[in-house]
């Protein structure tokens, strides 16, 4: 009988297996913004967007290295909120572990959303507002199962993903150099109107838009702490992180400006429904939009895993009522769940009875999250090597490259695109002015919950004294 682990004493059960994590790591980043969101980024940026998605990339790539090196020192279920406390203090464990659950819950709403738009186009008859409450439902019920189950749904929906990319990136190439049936030398595409068509200052524009398209990387650092294995799981999903960047966002985005000229790419539907078009693809535009269901529901379904198991952590450090530590017999935090699927419940809601109001804050104010989480994990590896290296450098079994200095860059390159923000429209400055409001009441939270509690404490040795004379 081996060991008992972290996350057994917490009360779960590391059922997820090597395959799952795997799975959720080759999965995590790919969501409905790459199928739908990047024909709107190749018309901001023009062809330059390949490099803008290399820039997002490398940023995310460098965060993920930092978090694998604390995950693999010290695998916790809390992940970064856990390394932001011990490393920050805390404020900092506090703040992004709430962001992050919040980001989460919005997260799942406005995917059950887009999920029923896709479905009420299939069978218009029924109203969306149905097509998001049993997307929600099924979900929950698959989380409520077990994590296996999660594990499971994740591994399938992940697959027919993954496969559809690799299927483009195959067919893409061979109909890019003309070897594909009805297919030309079009190479040359990616330099249409020149690289730069509508300047330098686009690829920063589509940096900031990009970026959040990556975020979902970092579930699997929590995932593969409900394995066997948790530091090999970690260690080899952050360390193959390099290629799935690479290969599923710029080499999809680089075929996409070659196989048809940037203008002509669509910004409302799929471009790559367009682009299985033209590979002579029959019915491809449902075979697309069945595609981007299945990223939908693999986003739907990891955000109500991620959330819950964030609120659970949250608890372990008296951040969350005690009640949110109630696992029942398969080891599954039910109530966690419950409480993370409710909100979504709620902003479902919101998106048919105020969509231009209630259900526009909950999502923008989240929009930010996904880089303040990015500068407290860089801000997090700085302190924690530091220590590590003085206390225990034999924990350190993968190495941040180039620590300190690619570190302080990549801290310093997030804070960067966050102040970009500032400048990119009016979109992104409201999205950016609602995090910033988010943020300020979760600190403040924080400040008031730690004041109160000390408060409490001063007051608990003279009751003590009266309770044993």
């Amino acid at each position: 009988m081996g060991a008992e682990t972290t996350t057994e004493r917490a009360g779960l059960r590391p059922d997820l297996r090597q395959r799952h994590v795997r799975m959720i790591a080759l999965g995590g980043i790919i969501g409905a913004s790459l199928f739908i969101g990047s024909g709107a980024v190749i018309h901001t940026v023009g062809p330059a967007a390949v490099l803008s998605y290399a820039i997002g990339g490398l940023i995310v790539v460098l965060v993920m290295r930092m978090l694998g090196e604390m995950a693999t020192a010290a695998p916790s279920q809390g992940s970064f909120m856990e390394y932001a406390r011990t490393s920050l203090g805390g404020w900092a464990g506090f703040t992004v572990g709430w962001l992050y659950w919040y980001f989460w819950v919005g997260v799942v709403a406005f995917e059950a959303v887009a999920g029923a738009k896709i479905l009420q186009t299939w069978i218009p008859v029924v109203p969306q507002w149905v097509f998001s409450l049993v997307l929600m439902l099924l979900l929950t019920a698959t989380n409520l199962a077990s994590a296996r189950s999660f594990g499971e749904t994740e591994f399938w929906l992940a697959s027919v993903k993954i496969a559809t990319i690799v299927v483009f990136l195959v067919v893409g190439i061979l109909f890019v150099l003309g070897a594909w049936p009805g297919g030309s030398f079009s190479v040359g595409n990616i330099a249409q109107d020149g690289f730069l068509a509508n300047g330098p200052f686009s690829v920063v524009h589509g940096v900031v838009i990009v970026i959040f398209s990556y975020f979902g990387a970092e579930i699997v650092t929590i995932a593969a702490a409900e394995s066997r294995e948790p530091e090999t799981a970690v260690r080899k999903a952050t360390s193959s992180i390099v290629w799935r960047v690479i290969v599923f966002y710029v080499g999809s985005v680089t075929l996409l400006v070659m196989i048809t000229g940037w203008r002509d790419i669509p910004t409302t539907t799929s471009p790559f429904a367009a682009a299985f078009g033209r590979f002579g693809i029959p019915a491809a535009e449902t075979v697309v939009s069945a595609v981007v269901l299945t990223a939908v529901l693999s986003v739907l379904n990891s955000g109500l895993y991620t959330a819950s198991r964030m609120l659970f952590a949250l608890r372990g450090n008296g951040w969350a009522p005690k009640w949110i530590a109630d696992t029942n017999r398969r080891g599954v935090p039910w109530k966690a769940i419950l409480v993370s699927t409710s909100v979504g419940y709620v902003a479902v809601v919101m998106n048919f009875v105020s969509p231009d109001k209630i259900f526009y804050f909950i999502i923008n104010s989240a929009g930010a999250v996904a880089l303040f989480v990015y500068a407290i994990i860089a801000g997090s590896q700085l302190r924690m090597r530091r220590r590590l290296e003085a206390e225990a450098p034999e924990r350190l079994k993968l190495r941040m490259w180039g620590y300190p200095w690619l570190s302080r860059l990549t801290l310093a390159g997030t804070l960067a695109v966050v102040a970009s923000m500032l400048f990119v429209d009016a979109d992104t400055r409201a999205q950016l002015y609602l995090s910033l409001v988010s943020l300020a009441v979760i600190l403040g939270v924080y400040f008031i919950q730690r004041r109160r509690s000390g408060r409490e404490r001063r007051k608990t040795p003279l009751r003590s004294s009266r309770d044993h004379g």
